[in-house]
């Protein structure tokens, strides 16, 4: 059971964002548990549509307690986006939200092993039908392997020797469990930011690793793009500066023309036009809202719209 109910982060302000039409296509590419998609619904009218992804199991069974004919719920992780749409005839879509990150069920619930607050197995996987646990990645990696997963995704300056520590832990039977794995870290590291866990930046490395969460992310912007009508927005909530990177890169990019070399013979009007452009500035939690829901205070949403092709 979870010990924390899940509650949607920047919810009345996301969907403001996606700025609904009744009659239009939507995309909800992380259900989580239907917060944001429950949003969606109360605004779209008879005419309206939409469609919801995740790749948790749990999810996808919360979500089949929405009974409207207006809404579908795919088992796929978001980077199925395009192929997802096309087998459902959908050409075209006037929004799409993605709430990055792992939800509070998923970080509540010891079983699913995403947290150093529970001694239970290390698993990590958002979709636990499918893929290596990071017990088992953990026991074939190589020391070079682990050692970058922690630099780049948890930016753990003690990496090395934590991958180090990881190793010859092995050797001696696998490091099964979130309570090994947080002890042996702990060991390691021997200073660590005041109020945090020493696993903390360990734990976010190895799950985003597991669940290929970066890789997902950057698969996924391009094909949305693709699939925005004119108009149409992309809405995009952050946990952390590594996905608010890729996002914040990608939409800079988008809604910018394109950088040819320096004194080629082309004029400004005939380079092809941004496929995005930016709406506002990038939306914070509000005080209220961290004070009701500390794990909001990371969260970042920005907006862009697309242009007419």
């Amino acid at each position: 059971m979870s010990a924390t109910p899940h509650i949607t982060v920047l919810l009345k302000e996301a969907v403001e964002a996606l700025a609904i039409k009744p009659a239009g296509i939507y995309v909800d590419g992380t259900f989580g548990r239907g917060g944001h998609s429950r949003a969606v619904l109360a605004q779209l009218g008879p005419e309206g549509r939409l469609i919801a992804f995740d790749r948790d199991p749990v999810a996808v069974a919360a979500g089949r307690e929405i009974k409207d004919p207006r809404f579908e719920l795919v088992h796929a992780p978001f980077s199925d986006f395009a192929e997802a749409l096309a087998e459902r005839g959908v050409e075209k879509v006037d929004g799409v939200l993605l709430d990055l990150g792992v939800s509070s069920p998923q970080l509540d619930e010891a079983e699913r092993g995403m947290s150093f607050r529970f001694d239970a197995p290390l698993d990590m996987r958002m979709d636990t039908t499918r893929g290596l646990t990071a017990a088992e990645w953990l026991a074939e990696a190589p020391v070079a392997d682990i050692t970058r997963v922690l630099r780049e995704y948890g930016e753990e300056r003690f990496a090395y020797e934590i991958a180090k520590a990881i190793a010859v832990a092995r050797t001696g039977g696998a490091v099964a469990t979130t309570g090994q794995l947080a002890a042996l870290v702990e060991k390691t590291v021997r200073t660590r930011e005041p109020g945090q866990h020493p696993a903390t930046r360990t734990f976010q490395a190895l799950r985003i690793c597991v669940n290929q969460e970066l890789e997902e992310l950057s698969l996924v912007l391009p094909q949305v793009v693709a699939a925005l009508a004119p108009g149409g927005r992309l809405v995009v909530i952050s946990f952390h500066s590594l996905e608010d990177r890729i996002v914040k890169r990608f939409m800079r990019d988008a809604s910018r023309p394109p950088q040819l070399p320096a004194r080629l013979p082309v004029r400004a009007a005939d380079l092809p036009k941004p496929k995005l452009a930016l709406v506002g500035k990038p939306v914070w939690p509000s005080d209220d809202e961290v004070a009701a829901n500390p794990r909001s205070r990371s969260a970042v949403m920005r907006i862009a719209e697309r242009t007419e092709d």
